[in-house]
C-alpha cells in the first residue's frame, strides 16, 4: 500500500457525516418501503395541520358565538369539533403506528448492516484488540434505536412545523393587520406585526437556549459511555460469578463497581447543573408565551379593530407560530441526547472502517507486516517469520517449517516467547511482525484455544458451532461425545443453557475435541486444548484424535511431556525482548 493510498483510504474512514449514516437505507434495498411509509406519514401529518387550521378558524366562530350568546349557532359548532377532534385522534393513533413501523425497520437495518461490518472480516476482534471503541454492544443496540427513532421523529416533526408555519403565518399576518406606530411625528406601519412579534420571541428564546444548553452535548455523550461501562463491569460480575467467590473478590468487585457508578454520579451532577438552567429558560419562556400575544394584539382589540373571537384566534395563531419558531427550543433536549447518539455512530463507523488501514500502517507492519497466503500448495509453511508486538517490538522468531497434512507438530519455547501468538499468526489474527505464511486454499483448518467458546443455546449448538445446530445427527452427536467421555450429555442434545457456567474446564475440553472429530478438520492447532485435563483423560483425548484423524495435521502447543509424545516434529520458538 503506497502512502497516498493509505492516506486517502484513512481520509475517507474519518469522513463520516451524520448525512452519511442517515443516506444508506434510503437508497437501499428496502427504499420502496421506507418511502412508501414515509410519504404516508408525511401525508397523514398535512391532515393534521389542515385540522389544526380547521380549528382555529372554528375557535373564532365559537368564541364569538358564545359573545354573542347564539344559541343556535352553538350545538352546530360543537359538532364540529366532534367530528374533527375524532378525525384528528385517528391519524394521531395511525401516524404513531406507522412511525413506529417505520423507525423499527430503520433500526433492523442499521442493525443488521453494523452486525455484518463488525463481525466482518474479524473487525470486532481487531476493535478489541487493539481497543479501539468502547462498549460496541450498546452502540449496536442502543445507539442505533436511538438513531433511527430519534433522527425520524425530529425529521417528520421539523417538516410538519415548517408547513405549520408557512400556514398559520398567512393567517396571523392576514388577522392581525398593521400596526401603526409614531416615530418622531412621523407615522410607521408594521405589517403583519404579529408575525414579527412571534419571530423575534422564538429567536430571542433559541439564542438563549443555545448558549446555556449547549454544553449538554458533550455531557450527554460521556453518560452514555459511562452507564455503558458500568452496564459492562455488572456483566462480567455475572460472567464469572464462580471465580470471584472462590477468590473471595466481593469487597474489590463492590469498589470496582462504586467506583465506576462515581463518574456516573459527577456526570449525572453536571446534566442536572445544566438541565436547571435549561428548565429557568425554559419555564420563562414558556409562562412568557401565555401571555405575551394578548399583550402584543391588545392595542389593535381595545381601538375596536376585531372581536373578542377574532383576538382569540390571533392567539391561538401566534401561539401555533411562535411554537413553530421555537421548534429549536422545544427539541433542545432531544437535539441534544441525538447529537450525542450520532458522534458515538460516526465514531463507530470510523473504526471499523479503519481496522483494515490499521493493520496495515501500525508500527509492526509498516515494512510489509506478516504476509497470510492462501495457494494451491497442500503444506503449510512459514518464511522468515518473525513475531512483534502491535508497537512494533520484536517478540520471537519462528523457525522455518513446512507442515504436512498428516504430520503432528509441537510448538516449544519458554513461557510467553509468543506460541500463543504464532497461533493467532497462523490464524490471520496476528499481522504484526514479518515474514510469511503459505497456506493450502481448500484445506478446513481449526483453532482450539485453551477455552473454547460455547455459546449460550442447546447443547447440540454448543457441539455443532461454528456450523448451525441442525448440523450433524443425532448419532453423530452421541457418539462424539462419547467418544470423548462425555456419553452422560448424549442425552440432553435439546437442553439449553449456559453451557461455558455449566460445564467443568475439562468437560469445556473434551467438548471442543469431540466438535473437532465431527468438524474433521485438515489441519487442527491446539493452543493448551488439553491443559485442563488429567493424565489419562489427556492421553485418551491425543490417542483419538491422532487415530480418528489420521490424515489431519495437528500442531500443538503444551508444556506437559506426556503431550510431546504424539508428535513427531518441532517448531522452535526463540524468545525476544517483550511478552505478550
Amino acid at each position: 500500500m503506497t502512502n497516498s493510498t493509505s492516506d486517502n483510504s484513512q481520509q475517507d474512514a474519518d469522513n463520516v457525516s451524520t448525512w452519511g449514516l442517515i443516506k444508506p437505507y434510503w437508497v437501499s434495498e428496502e427504499r420502496g418501503v421506507a418511502w412508501g411509509l414515509l410519504i404516508a406519514i408525511i401525508a397523514i401529518n398535512m391532515t393534521v395541520v389542515w385540522i389544526n387550521v380547521r380549528l382555529n378558524r372554528w375557535n373564532a366562530d365559537f368564541y364569538n358565538a358564545l359573545q354573542s350568546k347564539n344559541v343556535t349557532d352553538f350545538p352546530h359548532l360543537l359538532l364540529i369539533f366532534t367530528g374533527l377532534a375524532f378525525a384528528y385522534i385517528l391519524l394521531a393513533v395511525y401516524g404513531r403506528y406507522l412511525r413506529q413501523m417505520l423507525g423499527f425497520r430503520w433500526r433492523q437495518w442499521l442493525t443488521n448492516k453494523y452486525l455484518e461490518q463488525w463481525l466482518g472480516d474479524r473487525a470486532f476482534y481487531r476493535i478489541e484488540r487493539d481497543r479501539l471503541a468502547d462498549n460496541p454492544d450498546q452502540r449496536i443496540s442502543d445507539d442505533l434505536q436511538s438513531f433511527a427513532t430519534t433522527t425520524l421523529a425530529l425529521s417528520l416533526d421539523l417538516l410538519s412545523t415548517l408547513v405549520t408555519l408557512v400556514t398559520f403565518i398567512t393567517i396571523l399576518w392576514t388577522l392581525a393587520g398593521a400596526l401603526t406606530l409614531t416615530a418622531f411625528g412621523t407615522p410607521l406601519v408594521i405589517p403583519g406585526y404579529m408575525v414579527w412579534a412571534a419571530a423575534l420571541y422564538a429567536i430571542a428564546g433559541s439564542l438563549i437556549i443555545q448558549k446555556v444548553g449547549h454544553p449538554l452535548v458533550s455531557i450527554n455523550y460521556q453518560q452514555q459511555k459511562v452507564e455503558a461501562d458500568f452496564r459492562f463491569g455488572l456483566i462480567r460480575v455475572r460472567e464469572n460469578a464462580e471465580q470471584i467467590a472462590f477468590y473471595d473478590g466481593i469487597a474489590t468487585e463492590t469498589a470496582n463497581a462504586k467506583g465506576i457508578f462515581a463518574r456516573i454520579r459527577d456526570n449525572w451532577w453536571m446534566i442536572m447543573k445544566y438541565t436547571k438552567r435549561m428548565t429557568f429558560v425554559l419555564s420563562f419562556y414558556g409562562q412568557i408565551a401565555i401571555i405575551f400575544p394578548i399583550m402584543v394584539a391588545a392595542p389593535r382589540y381595545f381601538a375596536g379593530a376585531f372581536s373578542f373571537g377574532v383576538l382569540m384566534q390571533i392567539s391561538s395563531a401566534f401561539g401555533t407560530v411562535s411554537d413553530s419558531f421555537s421548534w429549536f427550543i422545544n427539541s433542545y433536549s432531544t437535539l441534544v441526547e441525538w447529537r450525542a447518539t450520532v458522534n458515538r455512530l460516526r465514531e463507530f463507523k470510523r473504526v471499523m472502517r479503519s481496522t483494515h488501514i490499521r493493520e496495515a500502517t501500525s508500527p509492526a507492519t509498516e515494512h510489509g507486516g506478516i504476509n497470510l497466503h492462501y495457494t494451491s500448495t497442500e503444506a503449510l509453511t512459514t518464511r522468515d517469520l518473525t513475531l512483534a508486538l502491535p508497537n512494533g517490538t520484536p517478540l520471537a522468531r519462528v523457525a522455518d517449517v513446512s507442515v504436512e497434512r498428516g504430520s503432528r507438530w509441537l510448538v516449544h519455547g519458554p513461557s510467553g516467547s509468543g506460541k500463543s501468538t504464532l497461533m493467532r499468526a497462523l490464524a490471520g489474527l496476528w499481522p504484526f511482525g514479518d515474514g510469511t505464511i503459505d497456506a493450502p486454499v481448500d484445506a478446513k483448518m481449526m483453532f482450539i484455544p485453551q477455552q473454547s467458546y460455547l455459546p449460550i443455546g442447546t447443547l447440540r449448538a454448543a457441539l455443532s458451532y461454528p456450523s448451525p445446530g441442525g448440523t450433524f445427527s443425532d448419532e453423530e452427536s452421541r457418539e462424539v461425545l462419547r467418544a470423548c467421555n462425555l456419553e452422560a450429555y448424549g442425552d440432553r442434545l435439546e437442553e439449553a443453557g449456559h453451557w461455558a457456567k455449566m460445564m467443568s474446564p475439562g468437560e469445556h475440553q473434551r467438548l471442543a475435541a469431540a466438535r473437532v472429530l465431527l468438524h474433521k478438520p485438515d489441519f487442527l492447532f491446539l493452543d493448551e486444548a488439553t491443559s485442563a485435563l488429567d493424565a489419562d483423560n489427556e492421553l485418551h483425548i491425543y490417542n483419538t484424535l491422532t487415530e480418528r484423524l489420521p490424515n489431519a495435521a495437528i500442531l500443538s502447543v503444551a508444556h506437559r511431556e506426556s503431550v510431546a509424545l504424539f508428535h513427531d516434529y518441532k517448531i522452535e520458538i526463540e524468545r525476544a525482548l517483550a511478552e505478550v
